[in-house]
């Protein structure tokens, strides 16, 4: 039995979403052709009220367009100092858009109404770069699963309307968030110019993102993924397990967040561990001791078939996801109480 906690991206589809795969009805996408991609667009942008929505390769492909639809070269984002768009997607704001990023030093990836005030650049102020788009990640991925306070976004809406900045969300996770919380997708659409989320990540998907926004901001969407190199053929096979995903693993989530909590609080009673950061969702970071080897634990858990990545600093991740079963749940909570 091989347990994979490394992330929620490791999953394979489900026999009915391979089915489903190879049962699509497809064309050619670049033409927008393709039947089943239309629906998955179609159907994404109806739940979160807005106009557009268009599917792209990956998530990192769909923000990278996003920050290219809000910003023109030279401009800034204000964003957290654990974002992803800032650490995990190589660099792309100031490669792809020629635009700098501006950290906030939030509490576990999340930041405040009034700290984005603080950050904007006086717009008459030549000497530094003109603030044009603030980027939210919800749930926070280095921040451990966290779920923003709904309120505190839509104060931060406030701010970005009186300064006519741009509004985007980093919603990789947000089916997630939205199985924690009370929240609706059209909640986010009210807020929110563009959302980008992720089928790969917790619904089980092997492949896809999916940018969402109103038309007006829309319309370039489809010339920057073609320029992104992201434009596709019969990729209705992809979209399809999006559909299906949609209809048949969003209501299973909260199985996985109390997987992660009681994978947390096994954790917090072992000696040789420092700290559990909070569980809200599907991702539980913890740090080791200072005298236990982060490598060397690694390394034994993956003795015994369990993987599991390390963040630095002796702070190691695990995520569950659709394929960790009850059986290697049982498992891993008997082999982590031997320590």
């Amino acid at each position: 039995m091989i347990i994979d906690l490394r992330s929620d991206t490791v999953t394979k589809p489900t026999k009915g979403m391979l089915d489903a795969m190879m049962t699509a009805k497809v064309g050619d996408d670049v033409y927008k052709e393709d039947p089943t991609v239309n629906a998955l667009e179609e159907r994404l942008a109806k739940m979160f009220g807005k106009d557009q929505a268009l599917f792209f390769p990956t998530g990192s492909m769909a923000n990278q367009a996003a920050i290219k639809l809000h910003t023109n070269p030279g401009e800034q984002i204000i964003c957290d100092k654990y974002a992803h768009i800032y650490n995990y997607e190589g660099g792309g704001a100031s490669f792809n858009s020629g635009v700098s990023c501006k950290l906030i030093d939030g509490h576990r990836g999340m930041f405040t109404a009034t700290q984005v005030e603080e950050c904007i650049n006086p717009p008459d102020f030549y000497h530094s770069p003109l603030t044009s788009l603030v980027e939210v990640e919800n749930t926070t991925n280095k921040g451990g699963g966290a779920c923003w306070d709904f309120e505190e976004l839509k104060q931060i809406k406030t701010v970005c309307d009186h300064h006519n900045l741009g509004y985007h969300l980093d919603g990789a996770r947000l089916w997630n968030a939205l199985a924690k919380t009370n929240e609706s997708p059209k909640d986010y659409g009210q807020l929110f110019d563009t959302i980008s989320v992720c089928l790969s990540k917790g619904l089980g998907c092997p492949i896809g993102s999916v940018l969402i926004g109103d038309h007006e901001l829309m319309q370039g969407a489809i010339r920057i993924r073609k320029i992104f190199g992201g434009g596709m053929r019969q990729v209705g096979y992809l979209a399809a397990a999006g559909i299906y995903a949609l209809d048949h693993h969003l209501d299973r989530l909260n199985e996985d967040h109390k997987k992660a909590t009681e994978i947390g609080a096994l954790l917090q009673d072992l000696s040789i561990i420092k700290i559990v950061e909070p569980i809200e969702t599907n991702i539980v970071i913890f740090e080791l001791e200072s005298h236990v080897d982060e490598a060397e634990f690694i390394q034994q858990l993956a003795d015994k078939n369990i993987h599991i990545i390390g963040m630095g600093s002796n702070k190691l991740r695990m995520v569950t996801h659709i394929d960790y079963t009850d059986a290697m749940h049982s498992k891993l909570l008997e082999i982590l109480n031997d320590f």
